[in-house]
């Protein structure tokens, strides 16, 4: 039977690469779609409000392990087959996208009706009220729970080995499986969760502080 040393830590360290670009594109990506989706809930257009509105309340009422099976499962028993990589990276983004086009909608939706009805004064486009005067304030009161939202993404990458991606989790229980050493391995995994977590957490604190986004405008 094998002993967890170096050779094992080496094969979890590299693991963890995978859930480190996991998350990054499927916060790329997912908070690319979930910006659209944040404007479309702005939208004066009733259409939009609601498909967006729909499209938020369906993939937030769902689990993302749900979403996970049914791109990776789904998907296969109707002939189209995806790659696990691809699989769980679509699903998180999707998982992404709902919660990001919220809490950006809320940002927004924060500026005071002030701002735009003094950039309107000016006689500036929707556009150019969005461009120069409303993203602005609203990037700055949404970057603390956005960060904050990327600590729960990074905890979130761990159900894709259900689909048998290897990243940081599913590392850990194959070098489990060999070794039987529980303990040091899964204590071993929780500190480089720990070490990727921790500084965003207190990143979004300090953007918190730094930006006072909590004060009333």
């Amino acid at each position: 039977m094998q002993t967890f040393g170096w050779p094992e830590a080496y094969f979890i360290l590299r693991s963890a690469s995978w859930t480190l670009a996991l998350t990054a594109i499927a916060f790329v990506i997912g908070g690319s779609i979930g910006g659209v989706f944040a404007l479309m809930r702005l939208s004066r257009v009733r259409a939009l409000r609601r498909f967006a509105a729909g499209y938020i309340l369906v993939i937030q009422s769902i689990p993302v392990l749900m979403v996970l099976f049914m791109s990776y499962y789904g998907l296969s028993a109707i002939g189209i087959e995806l790659p696990p990589f691809f699989a769980a990276s679509a699903s998180l983004a999707i998982y992404v996208s709902a919660y990001l086009a919220d809490i950006w909608r809320g940002s927004i939706e924060s500026v005071p009706r002030q701002q735009w009805e003094a950039s309107a004064s000016l006689a500036l486009t929707t556009t150019q009220q969005y461009r120069y005067i409303i993203l602005p304030q609203a990037i700055r009161i949404s970057l603390p729970p956005t960060v904050g939202f990327l600590v729960q993404l990074v905890k979130n990458t761990s159900i894709v080995q259900v689909v048998g991606f290897v990243d940081l989790m599913r590392a850990g229980m194959l070098v489990n499986n060999a070794t039987y050493q529980a303990f040091q391995i899964f204590t071993f995994v929780g500190a480089i969760y720990f070490a990727i977590c921790f500084p965003l957490s207190r990143l979004s604190r300090h953007l918190e502080k730094v930006m006072n986004a909590s004060r009333p405008h």
